[in-house]
């Protein structure tokens, strides 16, 4: 009989193969108990397609009682094409959007942001710790304003960000109000939506339409579900014909309702924030038991589940010949370590023992 899975252990055993949980992304965790019984649930029977199933409805009344307001709710397959889509539906193409020089719309989208919106160009924002300075939003609209220029038409930001820090309540609506006094419309990529609400413990609301944003990302991939995002317009007009930007994107699926249930499971039980907490958690050990290390330092504040440290070149060579998998391209150097919903303390110590023993002198 396999060995059942659970997150006390630093890897398990199925079969006869040993699988461990890695700290290159939380894309690699599995589907959490909530997700997974969900979807099973839905599974049974036959239901109404292309979202005009009960799973769907159920799944966007949720998103709107979790945000308190009206909103229009989409379900996508994955960020890139909400991110791409909910862009597109703020510009034309002679429009420019502006985000910080590591954001993901930037970096590893493949250019999708500008494919879906017909042309409309990205323009990059400085700011410390992955956060975008409010001031040079001002700078770049102000640059240059004669019609041979992309017209900047919206702001997009990343909550938590790809440096693994978290946009304050003040910080927010800091950008959020430059934004605004420029007449620009506020994207938010919140891939890691539920990490910053649980760093921040505040109610969804006051990290997203209360501090100005127009349209919401909400990632559920790295926070539990199997696949899937979700578009949330708190203004509602934006939304407008957004199911056929959709549809005409390969992102309306048939059996919308296995997008949905997993959402159902997330969001009825609480578990979206409960195990966002648990990931933070995971990742605020690793940090403490990185920070006593001499050889090794702590790149940025850890505000949600990500980790980024500078490891010697022979340590993280170690690591990876030990078998553990993370990255060491994302973000400004060093090795990005991602904490997931899943993560084990045991599986923490696990990995910082491997590193005390590739800092020992060899012999």
């Amino acid at each position: 009989m396999n060995a059942i899975t659970t997150p006390t252990q630093p890897g398990t055993v199925l079969g006869n193969a040993s699988i461990r949980r890695h700290f290159a992304s939380d894309n690699y965790s599995g589907i959490c108990p909530e997700a997974l019984a969900a979807l099973a649930e839905a599974n049974q029977g036959h239901a109404q397609s292309y979202g005009d199933d009960r799973w769907t409805a159920e799944a966007a009344d949720l998103i709107r009682v979790l945000f308190e307001t009206p909103c229009e709710v989409f379900f996508v397959f994955n960020g890139t094409a909400a991110n791409s889509l909910a862009l597109a539906s703020l510009c034309q193409s002679f429009h420019s959007i502006l985000c910080h020089e590591t954001a993901h719309v930037e970096t590893d989208e493949c250019g999708a942001p500008e494919f879906f919106s017909n042309g409309t160009k990205v323009l990059l924002l400085p700011g410390k710790d992955g956060k975008v300075d409010p001031a040079a939003i001002a700078t770049m609209v102000h640059k240059r304003a004669d019609i041979h220029y992309p017209k900047p038409r919206a702001v997009s930001l990343t909550q938590a960000t790809e440096l693994g820090t978290v946009y304050s309540l003040a910080e927010l609506r800091a950008v959020t109000s430059a934004a605004r006094q420029l007449g620009l419309k506020i994207h938010m990529d919140g891939a890691r939506f539920a990490n910053a609400v649980a760093s921040l413990n505040c109610p969804p609301k006051a990290t997203s339409w209360e501090a100005g944003v127009d349209v919401l990302c909400f990632g559920g991939a790295k926070n539990g579900l199997p696949l899937g995002e979700a578009v949330v317009f708190f203004d509602l007009k934006l939304a407008e014909e957004f199911d056929y930007r959709c549809k005409q994107a390969g992102q309306l699926a048939s059996k919308m309702r296995f997008l949905a249930a997993p959402w159902v499971g997330l969001l009825k039980s609480g578990a979206w924030l409960r195990h966002a907490r648990h990931a933070n958690a995971m990742a605020a050990l690793l940090q403490q038991e990185l920070a006593v290390i001499s050889e090794i330092t702590v790149m940025f504040p850890r505000q949600a589940n990500a980790v980024f440290a500078q490891l010697p070149p022979r340590v993280a060579l170690g690591l990876r010949e030990r078998g553990w998998l993370f990255y060491d391209f994302i973000g400004l150097g060093g090795c990005r370590l991602m904490c997931s919903w899943d993560t084990a303390e045991a599986d923490v110590h696990a990995f910082v023992a491997d590193i005390k023993s590739e800092l020992k002198p060899s012999r």
